[in-house]
Parts: C-alpha cells; sequence; structure tokens
C-alpha cells in the first residue's frame, strides 16, 4: 500500500477473505491486511491490487511499530497517522479449544488486544472496529428471546426497547460458559473503559455476531478451513464431498422445536459489510455495541435438512451429547 494524503487508510488484522472484496472496489482508500489468506489467492491469480497492502507479521512485535511509522505524519508535535481506523478480527475461536486451551486463549485474545490498542494510541489512532462473538451474552441466549446490544453492557446506558419505552441498562453478564466467550466478554469491557476514559478521543464500536456460514457470491473465495472444522456448515459440506463421512449432531434434548440447538446464521459477506459500515459510520458515544445477526433462528436439524434438500443428497447425522460450553439457542 503507498500512503496518501489526500484519503484514508485502514488497517485490517486478520480476517477471513470475504471482508477484502469491499475494499478492493474502494480505490480511494489505502488498506493494509495483516497475515491475510487473501494475498496467497492473489498472489495465485496473479490479480494486482495496487489500494491494497499485505503484512505478515505478529501486531505485538516492533515490526507493527515499524509499519506504523510509515504512516506517521511528520512535523506534528504529538505523533499522530494517517491511518484512521482498525479493524480487530485477530482472535482464537473455538469453544472447544479454548476449554482445553485456556491461556493460549486469554494471551492471545485479551493481552494481544491490550497490547494492540496501546500501540495504536501511541500513534493516535482511535478509531477502532472490534469483531466480538455472540457467546458475550452467555446463558441469557438460552431464555428463547432475541438477544439485544443492552443485555451485555459495560457503564450504564439508556435506550428505547422494543416497544419504543426508554429502558436503562446496567453493568452485567450471565452464564458465561467457555474461557472464548469470556475472553470476548472481556475485551469488550475493556474497549467500553478505554473509549470512556477519553471520550472525546476515540470512537469503538464492538460487533457480536452470530454464526457467519456461506462463501464469497463471486466465486471467487471460498470456505476452506485450514484445520479441522468444528463449525455446522463446513462439516456438513465435508459430508457432502466425502471428506467425512457422517455429522454428529450434538445435543438433541434442547428446549427447541426439535430439540436440536437453534442458531442465527448470518452470510459471511452481509457480516463483511457490518464492519466496512462500522468503520465509516460516526457514532454519537464514543462506544457503542451492534449485533450482526438475521434475526431469524434455525435448528441444526433443519440446517441440515435444507442442505440435504439443495444437495440432493444424504447427510448421516447420528446423535450425541451436548458439547461443553454450547448453549440451546442464540438469536439476534
Amino acid at each position: 500500500m503507498t500512503a496518501s494524503t489526500t484519503s484514508d487508510s485502514h488497517l485490517l488484522t486478520p480476517v477471513d477473505s470475504v471482508t477484502v472484496n469491499p475494499f478492493l472496489y474502494r480505490v480511494d482508500d489505502d488498506v493494509t491486511f495483516l497475515e491475510l489468506d487473501a494475498y496467497l489467492w492473489c498472489k495465485a491469480n496473479d490479480r494486482k491490487v495496487p489500494s491494497l497492502r499485505f503484512e505478515n507479521l505478529d501486531y505485538r512485535s516492533q515490526d507493527l511499530a515499524a509499519l506504523l511509522d510509515e504512516y506517521a505524519i511528520s512535523g506534528s508535535s504529538a505523533l499522530r497517522s494517517r491511518i484512521s481506523g482498525v479493524i480487530h478480527f485477530a482472535a482464537f475461536k473455538s469453544v472447544s479449544e479454548s476449554i482445553s486451551q485456556p491461556i493460549d486463549y486469554y494471551r492471545n485474545n485479551v493481552c494481544g488486544l491490550v497490547d494492540l490498542v496501546a500501540l495504536l494510541n501511541t500513534y493516535g489512532i482511535h478509531k477502532f472496529v472490534f469483531s466480538s462473538s455472540a457467546t458475550v451474552y452467555g446463558t441469557k441466549a438460552d431464555l428463547g428471546q432475541p438477544l439485544s446490544e443492552y443485555d451485555v453492557v459495560h457503564h450504564p446506558e439508556s435506550f428505547l426497547d422494543r416497544q419504543g419505552d426508554v429502558s436503562h441498562a446496567t453493568p452485567g453478564v450471565t452464564g458465561l460458559t467457555s474461557p472464548y466467550g469470556r475472553t470476548k466478554y472481556f475485551g469488550k469491557a475493556i474497549l467500553a473503559d478505554v473509549a470512556y476514559s477519553a471520550p472525546s478521543k476515540w470512537s469503538i464500536v464492538a460487533l457480536p455476531y452470530f454464526n457467519p456460514i456461506g462463501c464469497d457470491a463471486s466465486g471467487l473465495l471460498g470456505e476452506d478451513p485450514r484445520g479441522v472444522p468444528t463449525n455446522l456448515f463446513p462439516v456438513i459440506t465435508n459430508v457432502l464431498t466425502g471428506r467425512r463421512d457422517h455429522l454428529d449432531v450434538c445435543g438433541s434434548d434442547w428446549d427447541t422445536r426439535d430439540g436440536t440447538a437453534i442458531r442465527d446464521f448470518i452470510h459471511v459477506s452481509d457480516l463483511a459489510r457490518g464492519h466496512i459500515a462500522a468503520l465509516d459510520t460516526n457514532i454519537s458515544a464514543p462506544f457503542r455495541t451492534f449485533n450482526l445477526g438475521t434475526g431469524n433462528g434455525t435448528t441444526v436439524a433443519e440446517a441440515i435438512h435444507a442442505l440435504e434438500q439443495a444437495s440432493g443428497r444424504k447427510v448421516p447425522s447420528p446423535l450425541a451429547p451436548r458439547r461443553p460450553g454450547d448453549v440451546g439457542s442464540c438469536v439476534a
């Protein structure tokens, strides 16, 4: 990326490649992606994207400080940057893995976040978009009601509820079920504290998202997890393509319409657009939360049936016990 004095520059920490696409068409912007798989795709397909720059580095190392130095504005009494905003996707995200490896999750998701925000503050970069997770709502999700951003706040807030009445939210959380969920809750709390410590300076948006699925509609970017997939749709796809022989349905005794868990599935392209919108918007408070979901719940059994109908193939799906850290329902 070549920094420009007449256009905004943006920094994105590691992310699913789908979020690259909206930036490809914003030629007035400069964008730097850290450790992004899309670089490999561009290189393999000889695609030239002059508005993009890819860096493979640890954002807690001196390499990132050196990168930020390139965009520092010279001649200013205070250290300032031409980078106007950061979207922070980098995090470990497996609920089951976080239960067996909690130290790794707290070190990466929490300590890494603090290190990054501290560095950005040094360079005067105060617009920050944080990829959060619906796991921050804990067992409140099991109440069977749509989850509101005000179900988990970190400072007292007043808001209009779904009936249009003024309500008041106080800080608190109910039944976080995994170390992963706790890292995302702590991350939101830390960012809220940072934002309110200097409200005229910071603009931070947290985006708890629900269950991302799908691929970019162009067909250029697909879903191909590096490791063994644990999310529902990649596992079903592996069964349909013969890479797995069955899908374990974990939990058939939830309090739902067919006993299997309910999830709010949101397309990855909609998720990407949500991050871009959060970066572009000017929020009215130093810290805001916006759920990224559809508001519609689908059971695991319904999702399996839908893909069986679309593919014309059967997905063997034996019932299995609930997984530690799961909830029965989670809908925006």
